[in-house]
C-alpha cells in the first residue's frame, strides 16, 4: 500500500508538470523559486562557452593559412619569382604564367659552380700528376675546390689558374692506424671532404666530389648524372671496383675514391659532425675509401651506384673496358700512372688532351658503342665515339660485342677472367676475327650540317692469317664517321645509338651514328623500315 500511495503521488506531481494550464506544481515554496534562475543561468553558461570557443577555433585556422604547417607543401619565396605559384592539388606542381617554365627548370638545375671538388694528392707525386688535373679543371666556368696535400710544395705564377688552391691537410697524428698493409695517410685523405666543409665562405654549394691526383673527371657528364639526384637529401654516389677480388676485400657497397664520388651537402654536413668520432672506431681498416663508407653506414646511408665513374683497377691496355664502355655518361678515368695510354705512340697527357677534342663536341656520346654491320662485305663495326672504331670479319651479335674484351690484366695476379665484376669475352675466339682497330685521329664540327665529323685511322698491328674467302678489312685506311651533337641524350630511357654504313670504298668507310629510328634493329638478320643516306 505505501508503494502504491508513492507511485499515485509521483504520478501526479509529473502530471502537473506536464499540464498546459501552467497549475503550481504542489512542492513547497521553497523549492519553486530557484528552479527557474538555475536553468537560466546554466544556459548562459554553456552559450558563453559555446561563443569562446568558436572565436578561438576561427583564430587558429586562420594562423594556419598564414604559416604552413605542412614542410613539404614549402615553397620559397625566390622559387617563386618570374609569376610561379605553387598548385594546391599537387605540390611538386607550378602554375606557370607565359613561358616561364623553362626558365624555372633551368634555374633549378644542377651546374658546376654548385660543385666543390676536393683532390687528393701527394707532394710526391705532384709535379707529375697536376698535369691530369689541368686537363680537366675550368676556372673559365667557375669550377670550385682545393687540391690537399700532405706538404707544402713548390708552385708556379703561371699555373695559379690553371688549378685548384693547394691546401695541408690538418694534423692527424692523434687518430689509431692499426692496418700493417696500409698507409696512414689514408686517415688525411678521409676527411677531405670534412675539411673542405669547414673551410667555410662558399655559396651555393650541392655536392662534393671527391677524386684523386691521377683522376681525369668529364665535367659535363658529372654534372648530368648529379642532376638526377635531389641534392637536398642525403646522397653517396659512386661506383665499385672492376676487381671482384677487391669489392669482397673491401667492399660492394663502398665508393670507390679514385674513380670519384659525389656526396650531397647535407650528407656532408652530416658526415663532419660524427666523422673524426667515426674513424677512431676502425684504426685497422686499409684506406680512405673505406673509412668514408664505414661512416656512411653509421649514418644509414648506401652507396648510390653509377657505372660512369672508373676506378680501373685493372693493368695493361684499358681499350677493352673504353671500347666496350656500359650505357651510361662517361663520368671519371683513373690509375692514369698504371695503364697504358688509351691512344698509342703517345704519352698518357697527350693521349687525354686528343680526347678532349670530341669531349668538347659531344660530352654526353663520348665512348657511346654503337653496332652496325657491313652486309655486302660481311663485317660486324663496332663504333665507340671519340675513341675507336673496330670491324670484325664475319657476323657477331651486339649480345657479343658489348661485352669487353679482355685486353687488360686483373689487378691481382693470381686472378683470372673470373675475377672481374662483369663479363668479359676473349679478345678473338678464332684467329679470323681479331679485331682491326682504327683510332680517332681528328674531329671537328661541321657548321652547315650541324653535325660532328670525327676520323679513325686504322693501326697496323700484325694479324694471324685468315683463310675465310671475303673482303679483307686490313685495306680500309681510314673511317668517318657523321653524327649530330645529342646533348638530351641521358634525359631519355637508355638505349644505344644506331650505326648505318653510308658508302664504302676499297680504302674507306664512311659511318652515320645516331638515334635508332622506328622499327630499326641492331642485328643484321632483322628487317628494318628505315633508310639511310649520307
Amino acid at each position: 500500500m505505501m508503494k502504491v500511495a508513492e507511485s499515485n503521488s509521483e504520478k501526479f506531481i509529473w502530471d502537473s508538470m506536464r499540464s498546459p494550464s501552467g497549475a503550481p506544481i504542489a512542492v513547497s515554496a521553497s523549492q519553486s523559486k530557484p528552479f527557474p534562475k538555475l536553468m537560466l543561468w546554466l544556459i548562459l553558461f554553456v552559450s558563453a562557452t559555446y561563443i569562446v570557443y568558436t572565436m578561438k577555433l576561427l583564430s587558429s585556422s586562420h594562423h594556419s593559412c598564414g604559416a604552413d604547417n605542412f614542410p613539404s607543401r614549402h615553397f620559397p619565396l625566390q622559387e617563386l619569382e618570374n609569376g610561379e605559384v605553387p598548385s594546391p592539388l599537387n605540390p611538386q606542381k607550378t602554375l606557370q604564367f607565359g613561358s616561364l617554365k623553362q626558365e624555372f627548370q633551368e634555374e633549378r638545375k644542377t651546374g658546376l659552380e654548385h660543385i666543390v671538388f676536393g683532390i687528393a694528392a701527394s707532394a710526391k707525386l705532384w709535379q707529375k700528376r697536376k698535369e691530369y688535373i689541368k686537363l680537366w679543371w675550368k676556372p673559365e666556368e667557375r669550377i670550385r675546390g682545393f687540391v690537399w696535400l700532405d706538404r707544402r710544395v713548390k708552385t708556379y705564377k703561371n699555373e695559379t689558374g690553371s688549378l685548384p688552391e693547394l691546401r695541408i691537410s690538418g694534423d692527424t697524428s692523434n687518430f689509431r692506424y692499426k692496418n700493417k698493409q696500409g698507409h696512414r695517410s689514408a686517415i688525411r685523405i678521409s676527411r677531405i671532404v670534412s675539411e673542405t666543409l669547414r673551410l667555410g665562405g662558399m655559396d651555393n654549394v650541392r655536392w662534393f666530389v671527391m677524386g684523386d691526383d691521377d683522376t681525369v673527371f668529364v665535367t659535363d657528364n658529372l654534372v648530368r648524372i648529379l642532376n638526377k639526384y635531389d641534392h637536398n637529401q642525403y646522397y653517396y654516389i659512386g661506383s665499385s671496383s672492376e676487381s671482384h677480388l677487391q669489392n669482397i676485400y673491401f667492399s660492394y657497397g663502398m665508393a670507390y675514391g679514385g674513380g670519384g664520388f659525389a656526396i650531397s651537402y647535407p650528407l656532408a654536413k652530416a658526415l663532419e659532425k660524427i666523422q673524426d668520432r667515426c674513424i677512431q672506431r676502425y684504426p685497422g681498416l686499409y684506406g680512405s675509401d673505406d673509412r668514408i663508407q664505414a661512416c656512411m653506414a653509421e649514418l644509414g646511408v648506401p652507396l648510390t651506384k653509377e657505372l660512369g665513374f672508373h676506378q680501373y683497377d685493372v693493368y695493361g691496355n684499358l681499350f677493352g673496358l673504353l671500347a666496350a664502355h656500359p650505357l651510361t655518361p662517361l663520368v671519371s678515368l683513373h690509375h692514369l700512372d698504371v695503364v697504358e695510354p688509351i691512344f698509342p705512340n703517345v704519352t698518357q697527357v697527350e693521349a687525354l688532351q686528343r680526347l678532349k677534342i670530341p669531349m668538347r663536341l659531344d660530352s654526353a656520346g663520348l665512348m657511346q658503342q654503337s653496332i652496325c654491320y657491313h652486309k655486302t662485305n660481311g663485317w660486324t663495326i663496332s663504333v665507340s665515339w671519340g675513341f675507336a672504331v673496330q670491324i670484325f670479319r664475319g657476323v657477331m651479335s651486339p649480345r657479343e660485342i658489348e661485352m669487353p674484351p679482355r685486353t687488360f690484366l686483373n689487378w691481382y695476379k693470381r686472378g683470372d677472367y673470373k675475377a672481374y665484376a662483369f663479363n668479359t669475352r676473349p679478345v678473338m675466339r678464332n684467329p679470323c676475327q681479331k679485331p682491326f682497330i682504327f683510332y680517332l685521329s681528328t674531329a671537328r664540327m661541321e657548321s652547315h650540317t650541324n653535325q660532328t665529323v670525327s676520323e679513325y685511322t686504322q693501326h697496323r698491328d700484325p694479324h694471324p692469317a685468315c683463310k675465310w674467302k671475303m673482303v679483307d678489312p686490313a685495306d680500309i685506311d681510314r673511317v668517318e664517321v657523321y653524327k649530330k651533337p645529342d646533348p638530351h641524350l641521358w634525359d631519355r630511357a637508355p638505349r644505344r645509338n644506331c650505326c648505318r654504313v653510308v658508302s664504302s670504298k676499297k680504302q674507306s668507310l664512311v659511318i652515320n651514328v645516331g638515334v635508332c629510328e622506328e622499327g630499326e634493329n641492331l642485328h643484321p638478320t632483322s628487317t628494318s623500315t628505315a633508310t639511310h643516306d649520307k
